[in-house]
């Protein structure tokens, strides 16, 4: 699929980078898996994932209720 977005002008980034941006997002909400956001932007697995942190987005899917209740139920 292919959208056109209409960036304002003077805006600096790169094709990448916002194809980046819009695969973290969707990665953070849960919407696709990261082989699939490597796929959107021509990256290994391995490498977006490590891209991630710079978007500070855990590559952990889970909540800190998640994790809490993970533990009151051990």
């Amino acid at each position: 699929m292919s959208i056109q977005v209409n960036l304002p002008d003077g805006l600096n980034i790169s094709e990448f980078e916002l194809g980046m941006l819009i695969a973290a997002k969707l990665f953070d909400e849960g919407l696709i898996s990261s082989g699939q956001g490597a796929a959107m932007v021509g990256l290994s697995k391995q490498a977006f994932i490590e891209l991630l942190g710079k978007h500070k987005v855990s590559i952990f899917q889970y909540s800190i209720e998640d994790i809490e209740e993970d533990i009151a139920n051990a």
